[in-house]
């Protein structure tokens, strides 16, 4: 390990400032453009240890977790709270433009819609039991220390009014020192949790855990690695005047604003399609609200997603009919032979993209497509493919769904 002082240039795609050194680019988290600071450096990492000339665009972050004036972040959730507003929505802006620029697409990409602190509906703990407590938190950037937390600014209230009783289900559940995960979601009824990495809990245990979880208030559903282990109160989310219960731990949109800036996106695109085709659906974010406009095909891989849509939709007055088919779209995409019968196609595949996907559909004669993605470059590789085959990009929306950090979610509309 060495120790220079270095001048930050840019910032990386992951956050990280760049600096350039003799031997190539220098990774320095936590620093900002035009900022000089010093550094522990091993290879091409540096640890940012005081900033000499601060930059103007650095800001107090926004939660004590975060690390002292941001230098150096404790909590691994969050990597760019650091960053003033302006400058940071440009940052993400411009990842989707480098992303669409590396595949040869220039089109105009929309201002970033924002996202606000509070608004995160589903976050994901570590916890582990020690001999004195709990420990609720974040692992800390490139560790699996874990960071127990009191706050969290990105989170709903709702979820952290509910830390203590998040706290007693870890407890309750915990059979040893080891580290796992419990995903929070909030609905309407409650929180629903879904534990995972916890195993050999015996009867008795787990009978123990089910009287804890009773004696909450709050707390739904607990599922334990896939398994439902009790629920007094089953888990509802809305979308749009519909209303569903989506499988234990299964995907959601993070925020519910995003999901409608989302939503609002690919149904003005599609307008009034009369057959549409909604292409890696899991729990019907989608398609449950585009069956108000047409006849609607879900197409998941997932069944137990695809039964609460099925569910969802079949208990829903005012819906246009849906059917659904559980499918592998990743080993069988849906053919340009089958894709003919659709006016409009929506896909939102998970950060890997659909390349073979879109290969079916740069064949097909599908007037509208709009797609979804958590993944700029894969993203860019996908709109390449459709865009050699004659479609035109109208519109890329990117969308802060993950605030303070460098994932951006973003929505492109395409036709032919």
């Amino acid at each position: 390990m060495s120790t220079e002082t270095v001048t930050i240039q840019k910032l990386g795609a992951q956050g990280d400032g760049i600096a350039q050194g003799a031997d190539g680019p220098i990774y320095v988290p936590f620093a900002l453009p035009g900022e000089t600071v010093a550094i522990a450096r091993v290879k091409s990492e540096g640890t940012l240890m005081s900033i000499a000339s601060a930059s103007p665009d650095r800001q107090e972050p926004h939660c004590r977790h975060f690390g002292p004036d941001g230098v150096n972040g404790t909590c691994g959730g969050c990597t760019l709270q650091h960053y003033a507003d302006a400058p940071y929505r440009a940052f993400k802006r411009q990842l989707v433009i480098d992303a669409l620029r590396s595949k040869g697409l220039t089109p105009e990409v929309d201002e970033l819609i924002s996202a606000r602190p509070g608004e995160r509906r589903r976050v994901v703990f570590a916890a582990r039991k020690t001999e004195k407590d709990m420990l609720i938190g974040f692992n800390q950037a490139e560790s699996h220390h874990i960071v127990a937390i009191e706050e969290c600014p990105i989170a709903s209230p709702g979820i952290m009014a509910q830390l203590p009783a998040i706290r007693a289900v870890g407890a309750a559940l915990a059979i040893n020192a080891e580290s796992f995960r419990i995903s929070v979601l909030e609905t309407r009824t409650g929180l629903d949790l879904a534990v995972d990495g916890i195993k050999g809990l015996s009867d008795k245990h787990r009978r123990s855990a089910i009287e804890t979880v009773l004696a909450l208030r709050g707390v739904g559903r607990v599922s334990l690695n896939g398994e439902v282990l009790v629920e007094t109160t089953k888990p509802i989310i809305d979308f749009s005047g519909v209303q569903i219960s989506p499988p234990s731990g299964a995907f959601t949109q993070a925020t519910k604003a995003a999901e409608e800036a989302m939503v609002e996106l690919v149904a003005a695109h599609i307008g009034k399609a009369k057959r549409i085709a909604d292409l890696f659906a899991g729990s019907g974010t989608f398609s449950l609200r585009l069956a108000r406009i047409g006849r609607v095909h879900a197409v998941e891989s997932e069944d137990k997603a695809l039964a609460a849509l099925d569910h969802a939709a079949r208990n829903t007055q005012g819906l246009k009919p849906v059917s659904i088919e559980r499918r592998d779209l990743f080993r069988r995409p849906l053919m340009a032979q089958e894709l003919k019968n659709y006016d409009a196609v929506i896909f939102d595949p998970p950060r890997a993209g659909a390349e073979f996907q879109t290969k079916e559909l740069a064949r097909s004669v599908v007037k509208k497509i709009v797609a979804v993605s958590c993944n700029p470059l894969t993203l860019a590789r996908d709109l390449a493919i459709l865009t050699e085959a004659g479609y035109r990009i109208t519109r890329v929306t990117p969308i802060d769904q993950f605030l303070w950090t460098s994932h951006v979610e973003v929505v492109v509309a395409l036709e032919k």
